[in-house]
């Protein structure tokens, strides 16, 4: 009896000293967009969300006021991308609002991107823009890994290996860097290897970056994108490279809410 009494006072004052890390309640999104104007709130909330796409921008007219907001800004700024899409969108929830494990559960899922289809101009139809989709154990050991079970807590940083057959440019190499903080979730990828198209060089190592930031808000789910890349003159005169990367993150966009809502 004695020792389940010492027991139980050293548990108390753990968990008082070390209390497990607990998250914010949700916020809304008027919270975060005070002066967010009515016709850009029906367009975030809207099926296609808000998008901006620019040439040689240096301030990110979109990012939420997170905490990891400065960061995004000097990563992406520090990559000079010559092309940037931003884009702003909620995806409501009637109920069972989604909470960070969910999100990050479905950032994990990375073979059920293989098959997701994007609308092809040049060929008038739909068409899988991933024709594989395989987690990989690093950089230098490209050995395919299964995608692990659902977590049961979000750890605070995590990096993931993924190798994803591109209908445009192939075989293409990507690292993903997730980490958490007060409300939201931030995932962060860029390429490990060139993208090539037609066996040229399209875009250079680490000069395709993509960030997205996922919050759940009292109304739904906030997902921000930035997304930016680096490339030749003679490459942007061949491919519509700010629609190339457009088209990219819509599909991963629509993977991760797919998975939010356990397709």
């Amino acid at each position: 009896m004695r020792f389940f009494s010492i027991f139980l006072c050293v548990l108390l004052l753990y968990i008082a000293v070390f209390p497990a890390p607990a998250f914010a309640q949700h916020r809304s999104f008027d919270e975060i967009f005070p002066n967010c104007t009515e016709t850009n709130r029906e367009k975030i909330f809207s099926q296609n969300g808000l998008l901006i796409s620019s040439k040689d921008t240096v301030t990110l007219q979109m990012l939420p006021p997170i905490p990891a907001g400065a960061a995004i800004q000097k990563a992406v700024m520090e990559q000079r991308p010559v092309f940037i899409n931003e884009s702003l969108q909620v995806i409501p929830f009637s109920e069972n609002a989604p909470d960070l494990l969910r999100v990050y559960n479905a950032c994990g899922k990375i073979q059920r991107l293989k098959g997701r289809l994007y609308y092809s101009v040049t060929r008038n139809r739909d068409i899988p823009l991933f024709e594989e989709a395989t987690r990989l154990e690093s950089p230098k050991k490209t050995s395919v890994i299964p995608d692990p079970p659902d977590a049961l807590s979000v750890p605070q940083r995590e990096t993931v290996y993924m190798r994803l057959k591109d209908a445009n440019f192939g075989n293409s190499y990507y690292q993903a860097d997730i980490s958490v903080d007060q409300y939201g979730l931030t995932y962060s990828l860029t390429n490990f290897r060139n993208l090539t198209y037609f066996f040229i060089p399209a875009i250079r190592e680490k000069k395709f970056i993509a960030h997205l930031y996922i919050e759940p808000l009292a109304e739904g789910v906030l997902i921000y994108c930035v997304s930016g890349a680096d490339v030749s003159d003679f490459v942007a005169s061949k491919i519509d490279i700010p629609s190339a990367i457009r088209k990219r993150l819509e599909v991963i966009v629509g993977w991760i809410i797919d998975g939010i809502h356990g397709l």
